[in-house]
């Protein structure tokens, strides 16, 4: 049994969004049929958790960023300091 919209996790951040905005205009627009909408939902919810979880993982990359003591970044921390 394969994972349903396995390759949204292989898509970057763009092009998830990209098909999430057309989606929501297909259903928006209304002129899709029943059975068609549920799928392009649930695909467009798959999108939408991948759009989120790579914006959460860009803020805690840009949270790592660390300031010099004249406010200008100096480096970046491990996410994970290990």
């Amino acid at each position: 049994m394969s994972v349903p919209h396995a390759d949204v996790a292989a898509l970057p951040f763009e092009k998830a969004l990209a098909e999430l905005e057309s989606i929501v205009q297909k259903l928006e627009g209304g002129n899709v049929a029943l059975e068609d909408s549920i799928a392009i939902y649930e695909r467009g919810e798959a999108l939408k958790k991948r759009c989120e979880a790579l914006l959460r993982d860009a803020e805690a990359r840009v949270q790592k960023i660390t300031l010099a003591a004249d406010g200008k970044p100096s480096g970046t921390t491990p996410l994970d300091p290990q």
